[in-house]
């Protein structure tokens, strides 16, 4: 015998209450990138602001976080003549601005073996012979965005103060902007890293616990955990690199 089916209850539809308070409106300002205008948020980064505009950054952006130096930055601002520097991962944009990157700043440096050469002022002058133009204008400490005395270290350097060099310099970024608005046209970042391979190679106390660490890794101290890092996702190495100790 056939009996006819239950029929199924229809679903009841649950609506949600609209809310009458609206959501705040960002802040935006303009913006002009490669020459065109833009309206980009107040509180956006120049590479955020660059990025929200529809462009695709494929060079000078590494780190953006303020480390690598890839995204070396000049601007404008409204009624001021001057040519302000900075890097786009960490230079908020400002209303009217006007700003283009430098992905790549164009500096010859020599090519030399760091066992032939001396840890003196000699080998400054040998290669890089423009460093003793320096006229002490203080440019590129002003453009420098890690806020280091490059003037300084570039003065050391004609002093042959290897060690002042290698710890004024040592929180370079190479991005380059101390280069561009050098009158002497000094390379500044290539000086100091010369200084700092000649202080580690040459000057430099000889660190046991470094001796000591490079035994263990060619013993094999550290290869199951090398093992685990390479097995590892991508969200668990950001949560290791963001909870590791920082000296």
């Amino acid at each position: 015998m056939a009996t006819k089916k239950p029929a199924k209850k229809k679903p009841v539809k649950v609506t949600k209450a609209k809310s009458t308070k609206k959501a705040p409106k960002k802040e935006m300002v303009t913006v002009f990138i490669m020459g065109k205008a833009h309206k980009v948020p107040a509180e956006a980064t120049i590479m955020g602001a660059i990025e929200y505009s529809g462009y695709q950054i494929i060079r000078g952006a590494g780190c953006r976080e303020g480390f690598c130096g890839a995204c070396a930055t000049v601007y404008r601002l409204p009624d001021d003549y001057k040519i302000y520097t900075g890097l786009a991962c960490t230079t908020l944009v400002e209303d009217g601005m006007w700003l283009s990157q430098l992905p790549a700043i164009p500096a010859q440096r020599p090519v030399y073996d760091i066992n032939k050469i001396e840890a003196n002022v000699a080998t400054f002058q040998k290669l890089y012979p423009e460093v003793f133009r320096c006229v002490a204008c203080n440019t590129c400490t002003k453009a420098c965005p890690q806020d280091l005395e490059v003037m300084d270290y570039i003065q050391a350097a004609i002093r042959g103060d290897i060690e002042k060099v290698m710890d004024l310099s040592f929180d370079c970024l190479s991005c380059g902007m101390c280069a561009i608005r050098c009158p002497a046209e000094i390379v500044q970042y290539n000086v100091g890293l010369l200084a700092r391979r000649l202080y580690g190679k040459y000057l430099a106390k000889e660190s046991k616990q470094l001796k000591k660490r490079i035994k263990e890794v060619k013993e094999h101290k550290y290869d199951k955990e090398y093992q685990e890092f390479i097995k590892m996702k991508k969200e668990g190495l950001k949560k290791k690199y963001y909870e590791r100790d920082i000296e």
